[in-house]
């Protein structure tokens, strides 16, 4: 006589490891968000650059394109004085303050002689100054 042994195999599911678990996908994520924010603020950081360059540029030459204006003025009509650039250079702004200077050590001789401040400013974050002195005959 045959004995029979019963054949149940054990049925299991097959082990399949194609899928990510909850914690690798938020180291993932985590990971993402840190390279993100590094590459944002850089990227600001770059443009703030270019603004800042754009400006120290261009400033110097607003600002001695305004002070020859003021060269060419009679120098009884000299006078403070302030204003925009107009649309070509939307946001920048001049001022120029004339004060007569008076010296001790100068004496009569600094009679006439004027301090010109010039200032050009892009909206009130970056500003530019010089100051030249002129003299003027009376």
């Amino acid at each position: 006589m045959k004995i029979m042994r019963s054949s149940i195999k054990k049925r299991t599911a097959p082990c399949s490891r194609s899928g990510f678990t909850l914690l690798e996908v938020m180291v993932a994520v985590s990971i993402m968000a840190i390279v993100l924010v590094a590459v944002y603020r850089l990227h600001s950081q770059t443009i703030s650059m270019n603004i800042a360059a754009k400006f120290y540029t261009s400033a110097p030459l607003l600002a001695q394109g305004k002070l020859a204006e003021f060269e060419i003025m009679p120098a009884d009509k000299l006078s403070s004085d302030s204003g925009d650039f107009g649309e070509n250079f939307p946001g920048y702004y001049w001022n120029v303050a004339v004060e007569d200077i008076e010296s001790e050590p100068l004496g009569e001789s600094a009679k006439g002689l004027k301090s010109l401040d010039v200032t050009v400013t892009l909206n009130n974050e970056f500003s530019y100054n010089f100051r030249t002195y002129r003299f003027a005959e009376e």
